[in-house]
């Protein structure tokens, strides 16, 4: 696995823009106060009190983007017999922007959010090596796998400080389903809400059903000391952390990343199939995922791949640690909304995704002007 940077399509993230709200609602910014001129301006600068120093200015970033590409996906299985699969991961701790002006110093797996995921099949050998550089990091590393049977997942085995030897893990999985691995150091709020959780899928022996795409998404809380949309270099909060109280609940990492004023949102075509991998990685929220403009037509509840699908599903609880996966069919044009619909997450925080669905109406279907 390799980290990939991904260039943007515009430089302003504007919720409302997306939404096409009519009223003016603060995402994330600061009011600026009315200029004063003359003996009013310079008496009231007599008059002030010392002002409070803000944030730090926002630090040189190590990339454009730390928000993985939801459409870099390995293929689906197509074999049929056990497979070993040798796998490097490497954590690197990097600075980006979390929305523009704003940065942070993540933590990640493979330089992106959520780490890449892994896909194999029920019954293969995943012989992992995982590494730690010394020029990519300062924390000590790991990663816990829940499709794995064993001490902490794999977390006992992988835990290397940086610029140790890489660590090796080998081990076979035998149940399937799409589950999430995520850091497990002491500091495990802290290292998820920076960003070190993915998602490994475990096909059944018979695959998945077929669909036209795929798209992979990672939800987490981003807890730091400054507030959303405050321009500077944020640091995380610990204390923040702990009252469960965060700055912004991201998507991939970024504030409303795949909107039309982000990188762009996602595509599909009318008469397709999506099915969307979502990995909640919390540390601390359960989600409430929702696609507006359309239901979950099958979704795989907790990840579970091998009971029946739930069937035309609204809005699911996915609890943090948890990744689940569900379908969509999409019969009319129009944007679909992936939110998370404890809504001033959606609002004021930037948890938002867009698939911009294209293609001929069905005014019989769906009508906006009869």
């Amino acid at each position: 696995m390799t980290a990939t940077t991904y260039q943007p399509t515009a430089n302003r993230r504007t919720f409302m823009q997306t939404v096409g709200a009519a009223s003016a609602v603060a995402i994330a910014g600061c009011l600026a106060e009315e200029p004063q001129t003359g003996s009013e301006s310079n008496e009231s600068a007599e008059a002030a009190e010392p002002e409070l120093e803000g944030l730090p200015a926002a630090e040189p970033v190590d990339v454009d983007r730390v928000a993985a590409d939801p459409m870099d996906i390995p293929p689906p299985v197509d074999w049929d017999e056990p497979r070993t699969h040798e796998i490097t991961m490497e954590t690197i701790e990097i600075t980006a922007e979390v929305e523009p002006g704003v940065t942070v110093t993540y933590m990640t797996y493979d330089g992106q959010i959520p780490g890449p995921m892994i896909r194999v099949r029920e019954g293969d050998t995943i012989d992992l090596t995982f590494e730690v550089p010394d020029e990519h990091n300062v924390d000590v590393h790991n990663v816990d796998f829940h499709a794995v049977y064993g001490p902490g997942g794999g977390a006992v085995a992988t835990t290397v400080a940086p610029g140790d030897e890489p660590a090796r893990l080998r081990f076979k999985t035998t149940f399937p389903g799409v589950h999430i691995y995520h850091c497990a150091v002491p500091n495990m709020d802290q290292h998820i809400s920076l960003g070190m959780f993915g998602a490994i899928l475990v096909e059944p022996e018979d695959g998945l059903p077929e669909v036209d795409r795929e798209f992979y998404f990672g939800q987490h809380e981003l807890y730091t000391d400054g507030e959303a949309g405050e321009a500077g270099h944020h640091s995380y909060d610990f204390d923040a952390t702990a009252d469960e109280d965060p700055t912004y609940v991201l998507l991939n990492g970024e504030a409303y990343a795949f909107t039309e004023d982000g990188y762009g949102p996602m595509t599909a075509e009318v008469g397709e199939t999506v099915r969307v991998y979502f990995a909640s990685g919390g540390p601390n929220l359960t989600s409430a995922l929702h696609p507006i403009g359309n239901v979950w037509s099958r979704y795989y509840r907790d990840g579970d791949l091998l009971s029946e699908p739930g069937r035309n599903i609204e809005t699911a609880p996915v609890a943090p640690g948890t990744v689940t996966a569900g379908e969509m069919e999409f019969h009319v044009p129009g944007p679909v909304k992936i939110v998370d619909h404890a809504l001033s997450r959606v609002v004021r925080k930037g948890m938002l995704g867009v698939i911009d669905v294209q293609g001929e109406a069905d005014p019989e279907l769906y009508d906006e002007n009869p």
